[in-house]
């Protein structure tokens, strides 16, 4: 599959998207407390993507997806389907991810939440992933390659003690959802694709304080780590520049 280059003029209509989708997760974030159920996280976002936004839930039907959010808790790795009977538990931790449509842009990002007072394990399992992201973001620029984002979230995952999960990647991303490159989250520096300025991609890692193996559940979405271990995930959208990257999806008042 062709690589789509974004023009500048797309990159600030992909921007407006991304903020959107970052807008939702803020909002959500206060409710995310013990004794709330997923069900109600995701209706709370689908009435504020609608209704306030004036946008479009891009997960609603994505190949069959019923829900306006993807909530993955503790051992869920990603693609959790928000449901009444999952209620967040004191020390839980949940990855929300989130993807808005805008004027035909898409905007995706996620997050993890903790619900309560997490453990120091799962506080440094979250930390560490998110730092993880972080670091591949700073390896984005022309002339760098996908290996080199992919080393550098490894490195920091596997100094730390933790596994990168292997099965689920970043995407370019544009007026489709899931567009070519596949951004993997390991790899050998000056491997693989090399970058260009108006690529504009996810990096969104998700890390295992076990084993890096997942499987999926019955219902076909659900991917759960194979020995139990909790699991973590960051998500930004990122745009190649002249010199380096943009952040399209920041979060308000956080980087």
């Amino acid at each position: 599959m062709a690589i789509t280059l974004k023009s500048p003029q797309e990159i600030e209509a992909m921007r407006v998207a991304g903020g959107m989708a970052a807008e939702v997760l803020e909002m959500i974030g206060e409710y995310v407390r013990p004794g709330v159920s997923t069900e109600e996280l995701d209706r709370r976002c689908y009435e504020y993507i609608t209704q306030v936004q004036k946008a479009i839930p891009a997960n609603v039907g994505y190949h069959g997806f019923p829900k306006t959010l993807c909530t993955s808790i503790n051992g869920v790795v990603c693609h959790g389907i928000p449901k009444p009977e999952d209620v967040l538990r004191d020390g839980d931790i949940i990855n929300i991810d989130v993807t808005v449509i805008h004027d035909g842009w898409h905007g995706d990002t996620s997050r993890m939440f903790y619900a309560g007072k997490p453990s120091q394990a799962a506080e440094r399992l979250v930390d560490v992933t998110l730092e993880s992201m972080l670091r591949g973001i700073a390896a984005v620029r022309p002339g760098a390659t996908l290996g080199d984002v992919g080393a550098a979230i490894q490195t920091c995952a596997e100094d730390a003690g933790f596994s990168v999960v292997r099965d689920f990647c970043g995407h370019g991303i544009g007026r489709k959802y899931h567009e070519a490159p596949q951004v993997l989250h390991y790899g050998r520096p000056n491997s693989g694709l090399r970058l260009k300025k108006g690529m504009v991609f996810t990096i969104e890692p998700m890390l295992n304080a076990g084993r890096q193996e997942v499987e999926v559940l019955d219902d076909d979405w659900t991917v759960v780590t194979v020995d139990g271990s909790w699991s973590a995930q960051w998500e930004h959208m990122v745009a190649v520049t002249d010199d380096g990257y943009d952040i399209l999806t920041a979060w308000p008042n956080r980087r």
